[in-house]
């Protein structure tokens, strides 16, 4: 029993008892005898030499000058390996690897690390391509451009050029920028800083005119941005390449002949824009060429990519800003006139302009488009409006790779260029998602549930790419070919396509954005036009909604057109993506700050600050990168200081938001009014007025009940005549009108068709002086067709005039009359309730 038990254990023992057998002795021998052989070589190697210099009885030296040799051999090695080490180093980051080998004391002050590097083999590879890119140019006036303006006019038919020579000088790349830090791993992104000072000759004629002219000189310097995507992994690698500039590169023409006329002051900065306009159509952010590499790469997706955000701004306030404004020549210094210009990319916004105040409050609000991240940055500069030139009150510059990853930073940022000032800034980094999941969250955080579905801040954002059309109908003329162009509108925001002449089957391939307040309620319509006969081919209406219930909220097919031809379809892909604000949990005691940017160019070389802002025209345009939003007349802008407001009414709340801005050009020539761009959160046509008109009618208020409709009521007839294809609107009267002053208010009525906000379609009566209950009895008319005025808005504003130079000016009352009604044929003639933004009114029978 006992021998049983004892073997017991050690039958279990092994892997799974934990216990190892025991080897055999022959087992253990030849598993360490090569280590043990090693070792007594080694040893023997080490003592043979010195038994062997006792044996022939020689000097111990032998033996240091040895160990000398093998130190020094040892020491090489090290030495070697340390400057492979450095090499590889430096290849990978030369800033850094020089900074570790010397101390930042002994470089010397001109040395510095530019993140952009030369290309001057590039620009010897571009100097030894240059005359067969000559003849390239050649070839493309010839073959393109020049069919192309013989066929757009008849009275063109004769044009051509009579010599095209781009000049002896390349085009030369000053430097190059490759960004390797957040970028996707399927892309490469370059930025060239390219320059061209070209005396080039282009001469074109008209023969049937006897009319020449031509270029003799171009300058045009600019950065302009390559992307190579996608990588792929078989040859050539890239599957396409991305051409565009950030930004309005800078642009100098030198003409002659007939359009020498433009080189005269005045119409020669005016002719520069009008060619840079054309160029942003093409070639500026988000209009861009794209060329394909492989055959597989989806051309579209890559030509119109999705916006990698929307940068929301509130433009808050600005303190101790300097006083430019100056009196009896110097002697007594005033206040400011402030007013900002906020650039993001080619999206250039204007603030109002606040009176004498140097901690000015403007509570506006706009919205952005960013396509790129690096590179792109949010760019604010101030200024002090004055009759000739405006004076720099101070400059921001902001990364926005840093907004991104706080996605909300509410500070007070230090102005540059000025020794003091300060600006506070509210900035939110809103991302786009491609589902509906958290769209009721954004509605009830706009609280655009609850009121109108055309105004306020932006819930989603509409991408539209317009393809092409076919089997479109003739037009007015039987068997001509139409010259179609294509109108696209959400709510009172309307944008329009390039025209393609002479086609029954246009191809546009443009892309279209429209920042939408609430796609439950939202539709967008689509018009397909004549232009040159200036009628209809067929029209398409699609709820917005339907995109929400659309897998991956997209809609990418041919579109069926209605009172068209019976096979007229328009192929478009249409996306929706709702704009979420990911609000990230941070610690009680967290820091964030913007990388704040200092600017590039100094106060004397900045551009000329924006003395005009115009709407872009879509007829002129193609792309655009923001829906427009058209800017108001002179007699809009307000004028008067702004006051303090009660606690209640000083922050702008999600009550008082108009409608939503858009992206407009500048145009540096200098105008002497200046129109600021509706704020998100202001009144549709004057930032300002609407506030000063919520704070009278607290002040008339003060404790009493005030009546039904206390800004009053304006009587109106409004009808279609189907005979002039007119829209005519009677301005009959008004009552029961605010009193501007003591001796009552000067009203006049001024009426815009929305969403057409240019000056020539603006309307006004004649002023009535002295009076609350002025009448009118003017009528007036608009050139539009009735299925095309059904889908439009008539925006009427009641205002007081007052005197030249007085500061009684302001609005009395709005009213918005929506015109989708079936008796706009037969008319009608009612009271209406004025309010302070026109929404909802009452018609008083």
């Amino acid at each position: 029993m006992s021998g049983t038990g004892d073997e017991g254990p050690e039958a279990g023992a092994g892997p799974a008892g934990g216990r190892a057998e025991p080897e055999a002795p022959g087992s253990a021998l030849s598993v360490d005898l090569p280590g043990l052989l090693g070792q007594l070589a080694r040893s023997f190697a080490l003592l043979l030499p010195v038994y062997a210099l006792g044996y022939l009885g020689m000097s111990f030296s032998w033996v240091l000058l040895a160990l000398v040799f093998l130190a020094c051999c040892r020491q090489s090695r090290v030495l070697k390996a340390s400057r492979l080490f450095r090499a590889l180093a430096l290849l990978e980051d030369e800033e850094r690897a020089v900074r570790l080998g010397v101390h930042a004391c002994d470089l010397p002050a001109w040395v510095h690390f530019p993140d952009t590097e030369r290309a001057e083999w590039l620009n010897k590879t571009v100097k030894h391509m240059w005359p067969f890119i000559c003849q390239f140019i050649e070839k493309l006036f010839r073959e393109t451009i020049e069919p192309a303006v013989r066929g757009a006019n008849a009275h063109l038919s004769t044009f051509s050029f009579t010599k095209v020579d781009v000049g002896q000088q390349p085009l030369r790349v000053n430097g190059v920028k490759v960004y390797t830090e957040n970028v996707d791993k399927r892309q490469i992104i370059l930025d060239l800083q390219i320059s061209f000072v070209g005396n080039c000759e282009i001469d074109l004629e008209i023969k049937r005119y006897f009319c020449r002219a031509g270029v003799k000189s171009i300058q045009i310097h600019g950065t302009m941005r390559v992307i190579l995507e996608p990588l792929i992994g078989d040859m050539p690698l890239v599957g396409a390449l991305s051409i565009f500039f950030l930004r309005k590169p800078l642009l100098e023409i030198n003409w002659t002949g007939l359009t020498n006329l433009l080189d005269i002051p005045g119409l020669n900065g005016l002719s520069d824009t009008i060619i840079l306009d054309i160029i942003s159509n093409y070639l500026v952010l988000p209009n861009r060429i794209t060329v394909p590499l492989v055959s597989e790469v989806q051309i579209a997706q890559l030509r119109f990519p999705i916006p990698k955000g929307v940068l929301r701004i509130h433009f808050i306030e600005a303190q101790d800003l300097q006083g430019k404004d100056t009196y009896l020549k110097g002697l007594v210094k005033g206040k400011s006139d402030p007013y900002g210009i906020i650039r993001v990319g080619n999206q250039i916004f204007q603030s109002k302009i606040i009176k004498e105040n140097l901690s000015p409050k403007w509570n506006e609000v706009y919205e952005a488009l960013v396509y790129e991240h690096p590179g792109q940055e949010l760019e604010i500069e101030l200024f002090d409006e004055d009759p000739d030139k405006d004076d720099f009150l101070g400059s921001l510059m902001i990364d926005l790779i840093e907004v991104e990853k706080e996605r909300l930073l509410d500070e007070w940022f230090t102005l540059d260029e000025v020794p003091k000032g300060k600006l506070h800034l509210k900035l939110e980094w809103l991302t786009l998602l491609p589902d509906a999941a958290n769209l009721d969250k954004v509605l009830a955080d706009i609280r655009a549930d609850k009121d109108q579905a055309n105004d306020g801040l932006s819930s989603a954002l509409l991408i539209l790419y317009l393809d092409s059309a076919r089997n479109l109908p003739s037009g007015k003329k039987i068997n001509s070919n139409p010259n179609p162009l294509v109108q696209m509108s959400v709510g009172h925001k309307a944008q329009e396509s390039k025209i393609r002449y002479k086609t029954s089957e246009p191809v546009w391939e443009e892309n279209f954005t429209f920042f939408i307040h609430n796609p439950k309620r939202q539709d967008l319509e689509v018009e397909v036009k004549d232009e040159q006969h200036q009628c209809s081919l067929g029209s398409l209406r699609i709820p917005l909604s339907q995109l929400l219930m659309s897998d991956n909220m997209t809609i990418n097919q041919r579109f069926h057109l209605s009172n068209s031809g019976p096979n007229s379809t328009l192929k478009m892909k249409i996306a929706l993506r709702v704009l979420h604000l990911e609000k990230q949990e941070r610690p009680p005691d967290y820091q964030h700050s913007a990388q704040v940017k200092r600017p590039s160019v100094s106060k004397e070389g900045r551009r000329i600050p924006v003395k005009s802002q115009t709407s872009v025209s879509p007829g002129t345009g193609g792309s655009n990168t923001a829906p427009s939003t058209p800017v108001m007349g002179v007699e809009d802008k307000p004028v008067r200081e702004e006051k303090p407001q009660p606690p209640e009414a000083s922050p702008l709340g999600q009550r008082d938001l108009g409608r939503s801005s858009s992206s407009l050009l500048a145009s540096p020539s200098h105008i002497s009014a200046k129109e600021p761009t509706p704020s998100i959160a202001s009144d549709i046509s004057l930032p300002i007025a609407t506030q000063e008109l919520r704070q009278r009618l607290r002040q008339l208020e003060n404790g009493t009940t005030l009546g039904q409709s206390p800004l009053g009521q304006i009587q109106l007839t409004i009808r279609h005549s189907s005979q002039r294809n007119k829209l005519i609107v009677v301005v009959h009267s008004c009552r029961n009108l605010i009193a501007f002053s003591e001796d009552g208010s000067d009203p006049y009525v001024r009426m815009y068709l929305l969403p057409d906000k240019r000056r020539s379609g603006r309307r006004k009566t004649h002023v009535s002086k002295k009076t609350l209950n002025p009448v009118f009895d003017q009528s007036f008319d608009f050139s539009v067709s009735l299925p095309e005025v059904q889908r439009r808005t008539l925006d009427v504003a009641v205002k007081n005039s007052g005197g030249f130079l007085s500061k009684d000016k302001g609005l009395l009352g709005k009213v918005l009359v929506a015109l989708a009604s079936e008796e706009l044929a037969k008319g009608w003639t009612q009271w209406y309730d004025l309010t302070e933004d026109g929404t909802r009114p009452q018609v008083v029978t």
